[in-house]
């Protein structure tokens, strides 16, 4: 057979596409280098990771010192799932400083939304910058002190007037803080499953916070982070994948997915197998309309992509 010019084209190019796919370069902090056997819709959206430069210092105090972790090693991972949206998240590592954010959203060419880490002392017309740069959320993280929930209020009502959210780390302290987020008028957003912690799990009382909140149809979970809390460990994380199901059987319509890349709370030799933990949502979500909604329809209008 005979091909014309452009079926010769198309097909070299997708030649040359199985190739790059064989031989695309190991994903930094990830183990294995398999896809994934779930296939991501188009438009889906990594909705928690994070970007490290030590080109920029990190804020007094910090105790949680990652490695350089770049757009570009983050790149290979999105090659790797088939995932090219994200939401970079500014870690506690810097405290106030988004620098290291805000580059990275600046050079994903529109194709990342930004949460950041403010104090009270931001402006407004700083406000309205960081919005114009692609940011839609602020983040308090419970697990930097005990100050990490001052401003949470006031924040909460100036950014809500932006459209954005107000994301929470909890960590053991969702209980304790659960009433503070529920009398907040704007869109709540809780990292990790709101550490619901193990054997505990559903019968626990962070669990039932978690449901409280999201039955005021103004909070999302992100379903992110398995290896936090299990007690049973990888591959499957089955206890944390109990409350992931429960979850997404009770309000499917504001669960989100995230990598957590590049696990900056694990050593290097306990990373995971990102493909495999992506894949986890076949076990928790079955149906693929389901897994539509968390990874692509559900962040999309939250983050307005």
């Amino acid at each position: 057979m005979t091909l014309s010019r452009r079926q010769f084209l198309q097909a070299t190019g997708a030649l040359g596409a199985v190739a790059s796919i064989g031989a695309m370069a190991d994903v930094p902090f990830s183990k294995g280098d398999a896809h994934p056997r779930l296939t991501p819709p188009a438009g889906s959206i990594d909705c928690h990771m994070h970007l490290y430069d030590s080109r920029i210092p990190a804020a007094p105090g910090a105790t949680l010192l990652p490695a350089d972790a770049s757009l570009e090693d983050y790149r290979k991972l999105q090659q790797r799932l088939g995932i090219r949206r994200m939401v970079i998240v500014t870690p506690s590592t810097y405290g106030t400083d988004n620098r290291v954010m805000l580059d990275g959203l600046l050079r994903s060419r529109g194709d990342a939304r930004g949460v950041a880490v403010v104090s009270n002392a931001i402006t407004d017309a700083e406000l309205a910058e960081l919005h114009q740069a692609g940011v839609r959320g602020i983040r308090f993280n419970l697990s930097v002190g005990s100050q990490a929930l001052d401003g949470l209020e006031s924040l909460a009502a100036r950014v809500g007037e932006l459209g954005w959210n107000v994301q929470v780390a909890p960590g053991p302290l969702l209980p304790e803080v659960a009433p503070r987020l529920l009398a907040l008028p704007g869109k709540i957003v809780i990292d990790h499953m709101g550490h619901v912690p193990q054997p505990e799990a559903l019968k626990s009382p962070a669990f039932a916070a978690l449901v409280r909140l999201l039955d005021t149809d103004r909070a999302w979970i992100k379903l992110s982070a398995p290896y936090l809390r299990s007690k049973i460990g990888a591959p499957l994380f089955e206890d944390v994948g109990r409350v992931a199901t429960a979850l997404i059987s009770h309000r499917p319509d504001r669960m989100l997915w995230g990598s957590d890349w590049p696990h900056p709370t694990l050593a290097a030799e306990q990373k995971p197998d990102d493909a495999l933990i992506l894949d986890l949502l076949m076990r928790w979500a079955p149906k693929e309309q389901t897994q539509t909604l968390i990874l692509r329809d559900n962040p999309a209008q939250l983050y307005d992509f």
